[in-house]
């Protein structure tokens, strides 16, 4: 859209046996401020809607919206035998991956503005034999990007906070750790906030060790990551403040957003202060695409007690963010010291 405003929203189901099929038809339900297209098994979305009208429609010239009538674009994954809430299994991780792939088809193909993909289960994913650390892997994969530009940005409690590693073991993430990847990081970020209308961002990178490894006194992997990944992207133009201890530069104020170096350093402090509300941009793709904050919920997958706050509120964050192309700052590449 030429004024950056997302009008058409897909919504996958995530995960068919989480909670993510019955948070996405409330939210469609719910929502009017954009129009959301449902993608996914019929029979999973017909379940949940318990007797409301649900119509199948091509996304590539879909009928008027209709008050009460949930739009659905079918793919139709999941084996009959294999729809069972609250049952992780790889029929569910291959539906899940299947959905995510047909909305990437429709943004590339211009069908809509953007994706917010339903709660995945990594186990059920792996079970399929899809390698997957989470939405940014499946995304770059999907879009054609490479891994090490698509990141996870988690926004919520006032924070925004962008994870360089995602989901892997500490020591394999901080071994893979290094300074182009924190500059990619940082890169990826100050794009992302510039679509969320931040027109002179302010970064904050994270130490990787306490204190930022305190001038040596706890090693030298900052004077070899962190600490480049900073003068580099200061040449580069970027606002960058850091690197500094996680704990300490989490107090300013004047940062708008952060590059954590590894998971739990981006998830404890969102996931303390948002709690379950918190939204999951995927970041450096070329498509606008979020998630919720939280898991798919097996234990009470089925219930009809499943929260759609989350997944409104993701709506409503990319419901007017511009798409990457309209205000991406050029990536610049080379020597890194």
């Amino acid at each position: 859209m030429n004024d950056g405003a997302v009008r058409r929203i897909g919504v996958t189901l995530g995960d068919p046996n989480g909670i993510g099929p019955e948070i996405a038809v409330k939210a469609a339900l719910a929502e009017a401020d954009a129009r959301l297209l449902l993608i996914g098994d019929p029979k999973v979305v017909q379940h949940y809607a318990a007797g409301r009208a649900v119509r199948e429609v091509d996304p590539a010239s879909p009928p008027p919206a209709e008050p009460g009538v949930i739009d659905l674009v079918p793919v139709r994954s999941l084996p009959g035998d294999a729809f069972a809430p609250g049952r992780c299994d790889a029929a569910s991780g291959r539906a899940m991956v299947a959905y995510t792939e047909r909305a990437v088809t429709m943004a590339h193909a211009g069908q809509i503005d953007a994706i917010v993909g339903g709660p995945h289960h990594e186990g059920a994913v792996h079970a399929a034999g899809v390698p997957f650390s989470g939405y940014p892997s499946l995304i770059a994969r999907l879009s054609g990007a490479q891994s090490d530009a698509v990141f996870l940005m988690l926004v919520g409690g006032g924070l925004r906070i962008v994870h360089a590693t995602l989901h892997e073991r500490l020591a394999d993430a901080l071994e893979r750790l290094d300074t182009g990847l924190v500059v990619a990081a940082a890169q990826a970020a100050d794009g992302a906030l510039r679509r969320l209308g931040i027109l002179q961002p302010r970064i904050g990178l994270f130490g990787i060790n306490p204190h930022a490894s305190e001038d040596g006194l706890f090693g030298d992997d900052d004077a070899r990551v962190t600490i480049p990944a900073a003068a580099a992207l200061r040449r580069y133009g970027l606002d960058v403040v850091g690197p500094t201890g996680a704990d300490l530069i989490l107090a300013r104020d004047d940062c708008d957003a952060f590059v954590a170096a590894y998971h739990d350093q981006g998830h404890i402090p969102i996931k303390l202060l948002a709690g379950r509300e918190a939204t999951a941009l995927t970041i450096g793709a070329d498509l606008i695409f979020a998630s919720v904050g939280h898991g798919s919920a097996p234990d009470i997958a089925g219930r009809d007690i499943a929260d759609p706050s989350a997944m409104l509120r993701a709506v409503k964050l990319i419901a007017t963010t511009g798409h990457p192309a309209e205000h991406a700052r050029p990536t610049v590449t080379g020597a890194m010291t």
